[in-house]
């Protein structure tokens, strides 16, 4: 096709991304991402946020969060995120997605240097302590089954391009990080 990923970047003027967001649920990841979301619309970026809201609403409402149900959440956003990089827009996602597989599947989708991780570190202690949705004191009971850091393990990116402490970097921060990363990647 003569109108192909190059030229709907280089309209907008930028290079497209996937900013990928990992980490515990309370982590901070859906905190992060609208701070980098808002900081890259007022620098005229061509972005678009993805998270389990707008995901789980619509796209994902036929999933659960069985083991395989959480692997075709992230296939899906990981498409979706694809479509949205040939479109030449930052995609920023923000899911827990807890497997490197499925991480390494959406990386693999996009080319080069297209695909950022970031890993939002976060103890579990500090997360159960925010628990804003009392999600983990619901799995804590016994009430959610399946829960990443309780009884479903949460794998750690191994060589992410950000790691960003929450302990030690505000969430403003941490999205100023991840703005200034993306500048010099030009």
């Amino acid at each position: 096709m003569d109108v192909n990923k190059k030229s709907r970047s280089d309209l907008k003027g930028q290079e497209a991304r996937i900013l990928w967001l990992t980490g515990l649920s309370a982590a901070g990841k859906s905190t992060i991402a609208n701070l980098v979301d808002m900081r890259l619309h007022a620098l005229g970026r061509h972005t678009y946020l993805l998270d389990g809201d707008n995901i789980r609403m619509g796209l994902n409402k036929d999933l659960g969060f069985s083991a395989s149900g959480r692997v075709e959440n992230i296939r899906r956003v990981a498409e979706v995120a694809a479509l949205m990089v040939d479109a030449g827009l930052i995609v920023i996602v923000a899911f827990i997605s807890p497997f490197r597989r499925e991480r390494a599947m959406a990386r693999s989708l996009v080319g080069p240097g297209e695909f950022i991780e970031i890993f939002v570190d976060t103890p579990i202690a500090v997360a159960e302590a925010r628990d804003p949705k009392g999600l983990y004191k619901k799995a804590r009971r016994g009430e959610l089954k399946d829960f990443t850091g309780i009884d479903s393990p949460y794998e750690a990116p191994e060589n992410p391009e950000i790691r960003i402490d929450t302990t030690l970097t505000s969430a403003l921060e941490a999205a100023e990080t991840i703005v200034s990363f993306l500048k010099m990647q030009r």
